[in-house]
């Protein structure tokens, strides 16, 4: 296969890649229904394929009401007796319909993957070495950003080789908790509280709980540690929560930068931007864009996003989360290489704000995919 873009003839055809293994399950789901209803059907041909929390790759209905959040349910994807398989057949790349005692059933060619999946086994670089194998072209970061991005350690280890302020933190591994954890106990005391503890390798706020004082911190790390056993926790920061959207550059261009966003939490229900707050109950957070910030300080944010973006090798979209102190200190929290991404979501907010509607974010992120080389690049 050549590295050069593939033809460009309408429609050009998106395999939507959604659900996944992670417990970000429903809300890759939840995503993949805003894009769904979203997406050019004029230019695009669109193939919704649903990964099942057992890892199998299914043909996924395009009714957006089964993948939206209802009633307080969470939607989530079904195994069944077809599995989806993506092949390197002909010179192309065709999906493969199996089924047992069945002769396979080719559906076609696929243009470039769009993997809205969050989470590990998905947003960890896994998927995307999948599609690097079969030189597919596909949305957003590469194999090495990704894990990157994913795992909170070593995120920050790549934002401080980079000159980027990084808050104090512990990162805690299943080997430290269970041989030494009075040694654990003391190095996150020494962080003072209140502290939060996360999973090293999860998103949305799963498993996250803020801690107040040595009392609660096992509780806390056993609730992370059922997402993921390596663990960072981190010191408390005093600051508002702002936020940048990332967007790659077009060919060689650096990358494109939105304003600024914030995220501020109403009433005391929440005590920080939690799943619930996020997904549930829209009315829990205000977010604001563009932020009240000072114009040197929003260039200033917006150049250390597109700093962040740059020193993991992020491609195609991120969202990079700032603290900003009262006294005009910039602290990064993390880059999410595959951000929420539904219409009310704060990475489409940002660029709709900016000048960039939902419906054509979408179209920017995928010719991006289009016209990326495939292989190291």
């Amino acid at each position: 296969m050549t590295t050069d873009s593939p033809a460009t003839t309408a429609p050009i055809r998106v395999a939507i890649l959604f659900g996944g293994r992670s417990s970000e399950h429903a809300v890759s789901c939840v995503t993949a229904a805003g894009v769904l209803a979203a997406i050019d059907r004029t230019k695009y041909d669109v193939v919704p394929i649903g990964i099942a929390k057992s890892g199998q790759w299914v043909l996924a209905g395009e009714e957006i009401e089964g993948w939206s959040l209802k009633s307080g349910a969470l939607p989530e994807v079904l195994a069944g007796d077809k599995t989806v398989s993506l092949a390197h057949l002909g010179g192309g790349h065709q999906l493969v319909v199996s089924e047992a005692s069945s002769v396979p059933q080719e559906l076609g060619s696929v243009d470039v993957v769009f993997p809205l999946l969050h989470g590990p086994w998905g947003e960890d670089g896994t998927v995307q070495g999948l599609l690097e194998l079969s030189d597919t072209r596909y949305v957003g970061a590469g194999v090495l950003a990704s894990a990157i991005g994913m795992d909170k350690h070593y995120m920050k280890v790549v934002f401080e080789a980079a000159g980027l302020t990084v808050g104090p933190y512990v990162a805690v591994t299943d080997r430290e908790w269970t041989v030494d954890p009075d040694k654990v106990r003391t190095r996150v005391e020494a962080l003072g509280f209140p502290v939060f503890v996360k999973p090293a390798r999860a998103g949305s706020s799963m498993g996250i709980s803020k801690v107040d004082s040595l009392d609660g911190l096992d509780a806390a790390i056993e609730e992370a540690r059922e997402h993921d056993l390596k663990l960072v926790i981190e010191a408390g920061i005093v600051g508002r929560e702002i936020e940048i959207a990332v967007l790659e550059g077009r060919g060689s261009d650096a990358p494109r930068v939105s304003l600024p966003g914030e995220i501020a939490m109403l009433g005391n229900e929440h005590a920080f931007y939690d799943f619930e707050a996020k997904y549930v109950q829209g009315s829990a957070v205000n977010l604001s864009c563009p932020a009240d910030m000072p114009d040197g300080d929003v260039a200033r944010i917006q150049e250390q996003a597109a700093l962040a973006f740059d020193a993991v090798g992020a491609e195609g979209l991120s969202r990079v989360d700032f603290f900003y102190t009262e006294a005009g200190e910039l602290i990064i929290n993390e880059i999410n290489t595959m951000p929420g991404f539904t219409p009310s979501s704060m990475y489409p907010q940002m660029w709709a704000a900016t000048g960039l509607a939902y419906p054509e974010l979408i179209d920017e992120l995928l010719q991006l995919a289009l016209n990326r080389k495939v292989g190291l690049r």
